[in-house]
């Protein structure tokens, strides 16, 4: 049965201010949320709208989000799911951004997240493993599934890549008629649609480049998150390297200390990873322009520039996820990006846990390139948290907000002993 909207208002809202743990800790809250407690999207339309939103640039989570909250409620559920997604977790960053420039890093918030994010692991394992065992249902899948995960975590090859050579085997394999039985939406509304939130998301570039000229602060950020929007094909982690090289070495607008303390940041705070551009245009424009306010014009254009291309895609493409559905070929190459995308999953969820677990982590160079853990850098309390966490989950079934808070509580008490 579908929710009314005000109670699936609740419920994004609840998500967004959960949704620790990069993509596959927030594909794995909502999993849980509205496949397996609150059944407003099945297995299989979960699945293939999560697919659709791995082949589009941009954070895949908020995306999928989105989508969800349009099949429910149309475009104004889809705003509601969208936006709820992403600002519980932007007023944090925000928040954390101003303390960060005007005092540097907040060591006590710092530890209160540490604990948050050994909790997470949990959660992202345990979402794992219910994912795969519902999408992986042949030897052929499991294979794709293993190929993917090896290409990315062992070779480094590029995630679209992984897609697409999944989508052609798939489509290679797949066959039968055609169920035709509904229709195409009309191109015009495509068109209607595609024309109103360019112009939503392109428009106040524009009117910043004509208002202060385009060598502003906020032109600059305006026009450099919008070409990131645009290719982060993959969710942050594809792009997060070029986008610190750009604002450290290019533009000049970080030191690569305060760099990496962003990203440190945005790792360990609810909602998207790529929430790390805030606390980029909150530093440029506050120092550029001289003063909080500036920051804070700095921190609503990059997050503008960022998430409104989002809406775009969503609303554009995902009236054609089921009919993608009824053509068997495209059915078939979805699900081999379905088989894909959990070695995706994986691959993710093994980066994030090597990252909580490790105090140091490197990739090897050449064309053998995992992801290497210092062994004698291991956090023993990180992993004394997760498995603490792992234990209330799965064993006790405590809900997530109690098992976030114990570990926020906990990491707290271990920074003080």
């Amino acid at each position: 049965m579908s929710p009314t909207f005000g109670e699936a208002v609740r419920t994004w809202a609840r998500i967004g201010c959960l949704s620790f743990g990069g993509p596959a800790g927030q594909i794995a809250l909502m999993h849980r949320e509205i496949v397996d407690e609150k059944k407003w999207l099945t297995e299989k339309q979960f699945l293939g709208a999560l697919n659709f939103c791995m082949l589009l640039p941009g954070p895949e989570a908020m995306q999928l989000a989105t989508y969800a909250g349009w099949r429910l409620h149309g475009v104004k559920g889809g705003l509601a799911a969208g936006l709820l997604f992403v600002m519980p977790g932007a007023f944090v960053v925000l928040t954390l951004s101003m303390l960060y420039g005007a005092f540097g890093n907040v060591p006590w918030i710092a530890a209160v997240f540490y604990g948050v994010k050994a909790a997470v692991l949990a959660i992202v394992i345990e979402a794992l493993l219910r994912v795969a065992k519902r999408a992986l249902k042949s030897t052929a899948d499991w294979v794709i599934a293993a190929l993917a995960f090896v290409a990315l975590f062992v070779f480094a090859l590029p995630f679209p890549l992984i897609i697409l050579a999944a989508a052609i085997y798939g489509y290679a394999k797949g066959g039968g008629v055609a169920d035709e039985a509904k229709t195409l939406p009309p191109l015009q509304s495509l068109v209607s649609t595609t024309a109103i939130w360019l112009a939503i998301w392109l428009l106040p570039l524009a009117l910043l480049a004509l208002m202060l000229g385009p060598d502003h602060v906020l032109t600059e950020l305006g026009v450099f998150f919008s070409k990131l929007a645009v290719v982060t094909f993959g969710g942050a982690y594809a792009v997060l390297a070029y986008m610190a090289q750009a604002a450290v070495e290019q533009k000049h607008w970080l030191t690569a200390p305060e760099m990496i303390d962003g990203l440190a940041l945005a790792e360990t705070t609810p909602g998207p990873l790529i929430l790390v551009t805030e606390f980029v245009g909150y530093l440029a424009a506050l120092r550029q322009m001289g003063s909080v306010w500036g920051g804070l014009a700095g921190a609503v254009v990059t997050l503008w520039m960022t998430f409104a291309p989002c809406f775009l895609w969503i609303f554009a493409g995902a009236p054609y996820i089921e009919h993608i559905g009824r053509n068997p070929r495209l059915a078939a190459a979805l699900a081999a990006i379905t088989a894909a995308v959990v070695g995706v999953i994986l691959n993710l969820s093994l980066w994030f846990g090597l990252h909580v677990l490790f105090g140091r982590v490197e990739r090897m160079a050449g064309w053998f390139s995992p992801w290497v853990p210092d062994w004698a850098a291991l956090d023993w309390v990180s992993l004394a948290l997760s498995l603490a966490a792992a234990i209330l989950l799965l064993r006790f079934h405590f809900g997530i907000v109690k098992t976030l808070a114990l570990a926020g509580a906990a990491g707290f008490v271990v920074s003080l002993v």
